[in-house]
């Protein structure tokens, strides 16, 4: 990590003061920038709201954006933007990068929810995530990316993505390492290999305090699954399904879920959609049971 510590642009410590979850020191510099509002939602419901931002609203070629956050014991934090962050067209082989450490204490919770990204034509970008757990902690991880710019044309036009999440328990021992690769191959374009499906998305879910949303979404999945079989789409995708005419041989939406970590206490849950509206509507759908923890309905 020598190389993302020399790069940092920004930090946030989180910790318990007077019993609530509190912001005791926040410094970033350009191109990052924190919006920490007082409160979002109910005064009852202990938990700190981060939003990240770029100047220009995304990030340009060349950028190495690193960041910090540490999440004293039992504190609760949520890290969201407040629109897609946008990767802008590489000049030459320039990479946009960016690194978050995430240090999570014990019964913490964070819930990591921003926008997908979004590549431009000849995007490179790199992403990583390193997240350091306790036994206890708590972590929601969405990570997504959509095609590109519909509006001009664009479709998997970018020349490289690479996202990487790991989350480490008590320091050091692997809990779960992933990473998303996606670049222009020399014999099949990436577009056509990602065929009719505009986005991708991964949910990551760990800890107690989560045990009941990962059962739902489980149960959830299983009959989305079931009803596409049966050439049914699933309730919360209907309405944008229903007029499309190329379902009835490709589902508009794909998922699927698994258990990881000891003794199945997380889950991860990829989709590939034909939609960003209808991922939306998904993770709306599937995380509304953490309203009652952060105070406000995700992706609402």
């Amino acid at each position: 990590m020598n190389k993302e510590a020399e790069m940092e642009t920004g930090k946030i410590v989180i910790e318990k003061v007077r019993g609530k979850s509190t912001v005791t020191s926040s410094f970033s510099k350009y191109p990052l920038k924190f919006i920490i509002p007082r409160k979002v939602g109910p005064s009852r419901v202990d938990a700190i709201w981060i939003y990240a931002l770029t100047y220009g609203g995304g990030i340009v070629s060349g950028d190495a954006i690193s960041f910090k956050l540490e999440i004293g014991d039992g504190c609760t934090a949520v890290l969201t933007t407040q629109s897609s962050t946008k990767v802008y067209k590489s000049l030459g082989s320039k990479c946009s990068e960016q690194y978050l450490e995430a240090d999570i204490g014990s019964g913490s919770m964070l819930v990591l929810i921003p926008d997908p990204v979004t590549c431009f034509s000849t995007a490179r970008y790199f992403q990583k995530q390193v997240f350091r757990v306790r036994s206890d902690s708590n972590l929601v991880l969405v990570d997504w990316i959509t095609s590109g710019r519909h509006e001009s044309g664009e479709k998997w036009d970018f020349a490289l993505y690479k996202s990487t999440n790991n989350i480490f328990l008590e320091g050091d021992e692997p809990l779960f390492l992933d990473t998303v690769l996606l670049e222009h191959g020399s014999i099949v374009p990436l577009a056509e290999r990602m065929q009719d499906y505009q986005v991708i998305a991964m949910v990551v879910l760990l800890g107690p305090l989560l045990r009941h949303i990962q059962g739902q979404i489980q149960e959830d999945v299983k009959r989305m699954m079931a009803e596409q079989l049966q050439g049914s789409p699933a309730r919360w995708d209907r309405k944008m399904t229903s007029n499309m005419h190329d379902f009835a041989t490709k589902p508009s939406l794909i998922v699927s879920c698994s258990a990881f970590g000891h003794k199945g206490g997380g889950i991860i849950v990829r989709v590939a959609s034909m939609t960003t509206e209808s991922v939306y509507q998904f993770l709306k759908h599937q995380l509304a049971g953490l309203e009652a923890l952060l105070g406000v309905l995700p992706y609402s």
